[in-house]
């Protein structure tokens, strides 16, 4: 056994509420032990992203556990009150009891929607995170953020509440079609400019390895994403202060372009993510916050691995249209937006004192 075999283990530490993040190889054969072990015997509900039965890892789950799978289809648009009303309803078929605990496997999509089911079924069972996308494995699958979109915005419908146990099997990436490990890579790139200048110059120096699909360049960018964010949510669990507001760098941004392609394939949520990034070194240098040479790295960075950097690139987008998404964004406090802004790669803070002029102007020359 080599060391990328034994997973690596990241605390979330959150009092009764702890779990951990098993990060390694070949996980998805030991997920019953290991679910077993933190959560005891249960009658298992697994709830799995369609397109998983395309791949050998739906399949090892199903013989893992010996439990019924109750499918959802791919991509942003399952994540909605409709999709969450036939899921509900479909396993509540099931007869689920207090001892039932429902298992999330697939990505940031699968990961929301299961966990907001876990919230309410009942009035609340367990669940498992078994991420098996690069962006629910370094962002989505830790932290406890569950819910679904409305036409009024993204995430607006949720709760919290925090996975009893994550399950990042490093192998179900070979898998990733390269668009969408582009797109986790995204928020890979997010932990380096929010607060650790030394990881995203580590990410200059491999991050070409990692989306070449490398297993210990892999290793290293989830577990330290993982152990970023645990950090994070361990200071501001549901995120009543601006530190876990940190990790929505880009976010309002990105979350505004996605409702304005209709949470489509057109815009997967990292390539947002990666626009919503760059838009942020840009603005936060349109205020004097941060200089051009970083704002430059950033943007080089995100087309290297192959990311939008620009909206454009994708399609036309008004100021205005922009500006209005943006208004339903949930940091949004007495009207005023929240952005993430930063003074240099590494050192990002919560502002709401943007101008809407400033803003306007920026959208009308970024766009």
């Amino acid at each position: 056994m080599t060391l990328l075999d034994a997973p690596h283990l990241v605390h979330v530490p959150l009092g009764a509420r702890a779990y951990d993040v098993h990060i390694g190889r070949h996980l998805l054969a030991d997920t019953g032990r290991l679910i077993e072990q933190r959560l005891g015997q249960r009658r298992w509900l697994i709830v799995a992203d369609a397109a998983l039965r395309q791949t050998p890892h739906l399949e090892r789950l199903e013989r893992a556990l010996d439990a019924p799978v109750f499918e959802v289809p791919s991509g942003e648009t399952a994540k909605s009150l409709d999709g969450y009303a036939a899921l509900m309803e479909r396993l509540l078929a099931a007869r689920p009891d207090r001892h039932s605990a429902i298992v999330a496997v697939g990505g940031g999509v699968v990961g929301d929607l299961a966990g907001f089911a876990a919230a309410t079924l009942l009035r609340g069972v367990p669940y498992v995170q078994v991420p098996t996308t690069l962006l629910a494995q370094v962002d989505s699958s830790v932290g406890g953020k569950t819910g679904v979109n409305s036409a009024r915005g993204k995430n607006l419908i949720g709760a919290f509440h925090q996975p009893a146990l994550v399950l990042a099997d490093l192998g179900t990436l070979g898998t990733l079609p390269a668009r969408e490990l582009r797109a986790g890579y995204a928020e890979v790139v997010k932990y380096g400019l929010l607060g650790d200048a030394a990881f995203f110059r580590w990410l200059e120096a491999n991050g070409k390895r990692a989306l070449e699909g490398d297993v210990e360049a892999l290793h290293h960018v989830v577990a330290t994403a993982v152990a970023a964010k645990a950090r994070i949510v361990a200071a501001d669990e549901e995120e009543r202060e601006d530190h876990r507001a940190l990790l929505n760098l880009g976010h309002t941004f990105a979350h505004a372009y996605e409702g304005l392609t209709g949470y489509s394939e057109r815009l997967l949520h990292g390539e947002a993510v990666a626009l919503g990034l760059l838009q942020a070194f840009r603005l936060s240098q349109r205020l004097g916050l941060c200089t051009a040479d970083d704002a430059e790295r950033v943007e080089a960075h995100l087309a290297a691995a192959g990311l939008a950097t620009a909206p454009n690139q994708i399609g036309r987008f008004a100021a205005d249209d922009v500006l209005d998404a943006m208004r339903a964004d949930k940091k949004a406090q007495g009207g005023r937006l929240a952005f993430i802004l930063v003074r240099r790669i590494g050192d990002a803070f919560v502002s709401r004192e943007v101008p809407e002029s400033v803003l306007l102007d920026h959208l009308r020359s970024n766009a």
